[in-house]
């Protein structure tokens, strides 16, 4: 994809969820990632939900929303923590909840635990936050990536997301176009995992989606490649 494509370039930072979600990262770190997302416009920092309180105040006046991880990376804990999780994030101030599908239990078979467990982060932050399902899509084959995408729509999520980062592999073209046709208008797709420069960005918006899950949107936006993965 190109400008000459109809793409508006100067659109691109509005895709972005500028993001920082290691286990080492500190309030400096923190308080960088919201600084770089007011100074280029992302759509917002994408954190765990302990960082939320902090994004928040950083943030403020400057329009640069806050997203919020939960059960992250894993998607296995209980369905009621994970719901907690996902409402004191909302109460903090986060408009976007990015939550792990139950993975083991789509494997398994079992689509009325999976459904139910995004629906239970789902209703906790009705009227709050919308909410992206992480599929995890490097552990699943392309029969189970549809089932999670009907299951994710069947259970009110706003968007399906690709991967946490921490699985095996990343966003790819395929699994955006796959997950694009899997589910209606009203749901998008967020790309994320190994999105670190303006071609891979581009490649997946053309793919259909809609958001950018990446910690190299300062690379990207400035059209070189980044060196750090999400």
């Amino acid at each position: 994809m190109s400008a000459s494509s109809g793409f508006a370039m100067n659109t691109l930072p509005s895709y972005i969820d500028h993001t920082l979600l290691k286990a080492d990262a500190t309030p400096e770190a923190i308080l960088k990632l919201c600084d770089e997302a007011r100074r280029y416009g992302f759509y917002s920092v994408c954190v765990n939900s302990g960082w939320v309180p902090l994004c928040i105040r950083a943030l403020e006046g400057s329009g640069v929303r806050v997203s919020a991880v939960v059960g992250f990376p894993l998607g296995a804990c209980l369905s009621e923590v994970k719901a907690f999780e996902a409402a004191k994030a909302a109460e903090c101030g986060a408009s976007d909840i990015d939550m792990v599908l139950q993975v083991g239990a789509l494997l398994a078979g079992d689509e009325s635990r999976v459904r139910e467990d995004i629906r239970a982060v789902v209703e906790a932050v009705k009227g709050k936050a919308i909410v992206k399902v992480i599929l995890e899509t490097g552990c699943l084959n392309e029969e189970q990536k549809r089932t999670a995408c009907r299951l994710a729509e069947e259970a009110g999520a706003h968007f399906v997301k690709t991967s946490t980062g921490f699985g095996p592999g990343g966003a790819t073209v395929e699994d955006v176009k796959l997950m694009r046709a899997a589910v209606s208008p009203n749901v998008q797709v967020k790309a994320s995992g190994g999105v670190r420069d303006l071609a891979a960005a581009l490649a997946m918006i053309e793919a259909g989606a809609t958001r950018l899950g990446t910690s190299s949107g300062v690379a990207i936006v400035s059209g070189v490649g980044g060196s750090a993965g999400y």
